[in-house]
């Protein structure tokens, strides 16, 4: 793959850095790169070239494309690090041939940035081809590599210890990246079957009697635990794991008395279980299995009052063997850039109340 990379110098701007000897002005950088595959180029480019537009916008950027020819005009650091994110993009459609994401050029462009600061530039461009980002793979969706640092930990993680806790906002992949994981082992022969359990917690609504089995009463609380399991699984193989009994749905509320051995056991929604409930679930771990709990602390249900089982249990068993611990703050979020927004204005907002609760009046002074 053809780089031919020049050298310009243009007006200072947003996107510019001011050069030492001449105020005003910037050195620009202009990058050509050539792909071997017209198709795959236009997977790397997308639809409309809307990658090319997401990466102009994320690193500061101009790029144009035409047929398998891109060309790169940027400050000298955000040229070179926009290069090796084309080419890493190249390097996964080749492997894949399938359509990317934004989120998938997201992952990549954190994995190149993740990498420029522990390697020397020298180091990466020498081995450019070095995977940073932890990943799983199943049979029908293939391989899913993590798109940050902290889901990289997360699987990491997984890998590692019998019981992991992940907490963190919404949209951070928690949930998803955990099936993933348990179908991996279950299609690998590391378990034998996945049990999924959640809290029958209404978030703020009262639902009422619901009609139907068991199964049917607690579906609509595991609604996302399917969706995720249909994303990793084939239907007709999620549909006969449900009836042989592999992929099993246990009620929190049904879980007592029970040693869950040789199987995946994933707890999603934990902030809302109980301390007693919490307890219960965690001492259910028998031999060969291995458990995942899933929460957010910000999003708790339970009654004003009532101690949040995850929370508690996340500082009592701190530092205990065996059990890791993984937390996602409101950059990690993958869902979408607007979901990232919205929790970060959140979370300033909850600071804020925090802030205030402390110090109601900051300016009224002591009485004399």
């Amino acid at each position: 793959m053809p780089i031919d990379v020049a050298s310009a110098r243009g007006p200072a701007g947003r996107n510019n850095r001011p050069s030492p000897g001449r105020p005003g002005l910037s050195e620009t950088v202009e990058v050509s790169l050539t792909f071997d595959d017209n198709r795959l180029a236009s997977l790397v480019f997308g639809q409309y070239d809307q990658n090319v537009a997401h990466i102009e916008r994320r690193l500061g950027i101009t790029g144009t494309a035409l047929g398998n020819h891109l060309v790169v005009k940027g400050t000298p650091e955000a040229a070179e690090k926009a290069r090796r994110v084309f080419e890493r993009l190249y390097a996964r459609v080749q492997k894949g041939g399938t359509t990317l994401t934004l989120g998938d050029v997201d992952g990549v462009i954190q994995e190149v940035t993740v990498q420029g600061n522990l390697f020397p530039s020298a180091e990466i461009t020498a081995d450019n081809g070095r995977e940073q980002f932890e990943q799983i793979a199943t049979r029908k969706r293939g391989a899913v590599r993590a798109r940050n640092a902290a889901q990289s930990d997360y699987i990491k993680l997984l890998r590692a210890n019998e019981l992991v806790f992940a907490e963190g906002p919404a949209g951070t992949g928690k949930t998803w990246l955990a099936v993933g994981h348990a179908v991996s082992l279950l299609e690998q022969g590391h378990a034998e079957r996945l049990i999924l359990s959640r809290p029958a917690v209404e978030a703020g609504e009262r639902l009422g009697f619901l009609p139907g089995d068991m199964r049917e009463k607690v579906d609509p609380y595991l609604r996302p635990i399917y969706d995720a399991l249909y994303d990793f699984m084939e239907a007709r193989h999620v549909d006969r794991g449900l009836q042989t009994g592999i992929i099993e749905i246990a009620p929190l509320a049904f879980m007592r008395g029970r040693t869950l051995t040789n199987a995946v056991v994933l707890l999603d929604e934990a902030q809302n279980t109980t301390s007693m409930q919490m307890k219960m679930f965690l001492t259910r771990l028998g031999e060969n299995s291995r458990m995942i709990i899933t929460g957010d602390p910000s999003q708790i249900d339970l009654p004003p009052g009532q101690k949040s089982g995850l929370v508690e249990a996340v500082n009592v068993l701190d530092g205990v063997e065996g059990i890791g611990r993984v937390r996602f703050r409101d950059v990690d979020v993958v869902r979408h850039d607007l979901v990232r927004r919205i929790v970060t204005a959140y979370e300033a907002a909850a600071h804020g109340e925090a802030e205030a609760d402390r110090n109601p009046n900051p300016r009224r002074r002591p009485l004399a």
